[in-house]
């Protein structure tokens, strides 16, 4: 499994979605459409993102 790290192609936003995607092997665009989906729901979703915006490094 590679790193996970915040791709410098192929982002939306901030790349998280895409970089975690990459990390686990799974569909960019399942990762974006259960984060989407999550947000419908109550809690700290967009908090969450952000965070995780933060914490993971950008690619070189």
């Amino acid at each position: 499994m590679s790193s996970l790290e915040r791709p410098r192609d192929g982002r939306m936003i901030a790349g998280v979605c895409r970089g975690i995607a990459h990390r686990f092997g799974w569909s960019v665009g399942l990762v974006r459409l259960a984060f989407v989906v999550s947000c419908v729901l109550p809690g700290p979703q967009v908090l969450f993102y952000l965070f995780l915006w933060i914490l993971i490094p950008s690619a070189p």
